[in-house]
């Protein structure tokens, strides 16, 4: 089993610019021990004959196949435009730019 000592921990705080109490130190090296124990429990696991895998299940697509229909034309897009231009949807300008 891996063991993460206390000063150890404390050098990790130091490099995350965490400053911890002495008694938060034993606390978080006894955890971070159980999380170094852990990886390496899947690290035995994991065999170099088990291809890697994103799912448990196949994935398989699910879109419908990508046909032309019928939609609108521009000006009935904008005819509910509260202003247009120039056959564009006519906005407020928000950056303060020059037109």
């Amino acid at each position: 089993m891996p063991s993460i000592s206390r000063e150890e921990v404390a050098h990790l705080a130091r490099l995350a610019r965490l400053d911890l109490e002495p008694d938060e130190l034993d606390h978080l090296s006894g955890q971070l021990d159980q999380i170094l124990g852990a990886v390496a429990q899947v690290a035995e696991v994991a065999a170099d004959d088990i291809p890697p895998t994103s799912h448990a299940l196949p994935v398989t697509n699910v879109f419908r196949d990508d046909l032309p229909r019928p939609s609108l034309t521009p000006e009935s897009a904008l005819a509910g435009a509260p202003a247009a231009e120039d056959g564009r949807f006519r906005v407020p300008q928000i950056l303060g730019e020059e037109q």
